[in-house]
């Protein structure tokens, strides 16, 4: 047994795998229900015995079986998919870095991808799919090295607040000259609606090619998990139990990149997602990562699903932008976890 192992084994880490187990069943019906009222939620008026007669007995002549099988249903699926990918990165993000506001949006990532798509958009429109995302993966990058490389020069060395700081100050950058090229390219229009994040033009080939990319990323977070609990004890105990904490690093990186690029190339900048759903599943069932990362994805994905639907409802018939929707909960979130962690300073 390796010497991490034997700390999972021996230390008493917090945790409640009763909790955990609760939390992935009662998910998963969640999740379920929220596709099912999700699809029959909106504009037209459409009933779960449509839905139902739509799957066993499609009929493309039918406005109603068309708008659930093209537009519905892929909007569903991308948001459990985006839901569990963001939450999941974040959570890797605050055991990797110890920072617990740390998140994909606040430190920069998810403007990095999303400057490298505005480029994409401006310079190569006709690129497909397929490649657009690889494209977000580099942005993401791009991103996380900016806002690492400010934050770990400063005087002092890097720090959990020197990160936020740089998060802003990098994404604040990359937004406006994002916006600045919209503007001067002309596709602002275009981009809009995606800047302020919404799943409203999901469609199948985006679930298709996203759907592998996000499945991988979290079966990869998922076999990091143990070694994300020995990291989120402290870099210096981690490397004292002969952890290879570059390479655990590295790979959680790998992992950040993958399933924030390929998110914020179907639905934009969505942020908070991964600051809210790691707090709570840790509060619910300890501190393993084990049971952190499979419980963020659920409730990450259960949030954006229900969260989707309220975007849908709000102000019927027009849609609000689900970034706008998740910014609700999200802000007030940071402020109480920004002001906690200045009390413990």
């Amino acid at each position: 047994m390796s010497p991490s192992q034997t700390l999972l084994h021996e230390t008493p880490i917090r945790t409640r795998p009763w909790a955990a187990t609760a939390i992935i069943f009662a998910g998963l019906l969640a999740i379920v229900f929220g596709i099912g009222a999700s699809i029959v939620t909106g504009v037209a008026n459409i009933s779960f015995s449509t839905v139902w007669y739509s799957i066993v007995a499609y009929d493309a002549s039918n406005d109603h079986h068309v708008i659930i099988q093209q537009l519905r249903m892929p909007r569903a699926l991308a948001g459990v998919l985006v839901g569990a990918a963001f939450a999941v990165a974040g959570a890797i993000m605050q055991g990797m870095t110890r920072n617990p506001i740390a998140d994909t949006g606040l430190l920069g990532i998810n403007a990095g991808a999303g400057f490298v798509i505005v480029l994409v958009f401006a310079f190569v429109p006709w690129l497909p799919f397929k490649f657009i995302i690889l494209f977000s993966f580099l942005g993401a990058g791009l991103g996380a090295l900016l806002v690492y490389g400010i934050a770990f020069m400063s005087r002092g060395g890097l720090s959990p607040l020197k990160l936020v700081l740089a998060g802003a100050v990098v994404g604040s950058l990359i937004t406006g000259v994002s916006q600045a090229l919209s503007l001067l390219f002309q596709i602002h229009y275009d981009l809009a609606f995606w800047s302020a994040g919404g799943i409203s033009t999901a469609e199948w080939f985006q679930v298709s090619v996203m759907l592998p990319w996000i499945i991988g990323g979290l079966i990869a977070a998922m076999l990091i998990s143990r070694s994300i609990t020995v990291l989120s004890l402290g870099e210096d105990v981690a490397a004292g139990l002969g952890q290879r904490t570059r390479l655990v690093k590295g790979i959680g990186t790998v992992v950040v990149m993958v399933l924030a690029g390929a998110s914020v190339s179907t639905v934009g900048g969505v942020g908070f997602i991964g600051l809210i759903i790691p707090h709570m599943v840790r509060f619910l069932v300890g501190v393993d990562y084990r049971w952190i990362i499979p419980c963020s994805a659920i409730m990450g994905g259960t949030l954006v699903v229900f969260a989707d639907i309220g975007a849908k409802l709000i102000a019927l018939p027009y849609e609000t932008p689900l970034g706008a929707i998740i910014a609700v909960l999200g802000v007030p979130f940071f402020l109480y976890l920004a002001r906690k962690e200045r009390r413990e300073l």
